[in-house]
């Protein structure tokens, strides 16, 4: 089994990673994805996916961020692997990419905000790839 990880920058692959987005970001439409997409990319957004024998199976949405505490690094807003292929490794494969990549690229810190209801994959980001639990993130609708 051949498994490649790649940046996606067309609309094509951005639509065929719209099927494994859309099952942690539910609320999305196509429209309403591709629209914010264009927008989070004006930005400076990039998407990842991993492939295994040319199938599309995992997801990562990220983008530079430069502060006080975490100096420059990379922040994962969406990682998602396809629900038919979970537990099997795959988002594991990405996250390691990614950190590889973003050491290369001059990242100090790679960094990702995860749903407080997420038992499971705060158990993987802690216990499996040595993640610090180092804060609360909050917002508020305006």
């Amino acid at each position: 089994m051949t498994v490649t990880i790649k940046q996606l920058t067309t609309q094509q692959e951005w639509m065929e990673a719209y099927a494994v987005m859309v099952q942690l970001r539910t609320e999305l439409t196509v429209e309403k994805y591709l629209q914010l997409l264009k927008e989070m990319m004006k930005d400076g957004y990039m998407l990842f996916a991993l492939y295994e024998n040319m199938n599309m199976l995992a997801v990562a949405g990220l983008s530079w961020r430069v502060n006080f505490y975490s100096e420059r690094h990379i922040f994962v807003y969406d990682l998602v692997t396809d629900e038919q292929y979970r537990s099997r490794g795959y988002g594991e494969k990405l996250l390691h990419y990614l950190h590889e990549w973003g050491k290369e690229n001059g990242a100090h810190y790679i960094a990702l905000e995860s749903g407080i209801q997420r038992i499971s994959a705060h158990r993987f980001y802690e216990d499996q790839l040595g993640y610090e639990k180092w804060c609360y993130s909050f917002r508020k609708v305006l």
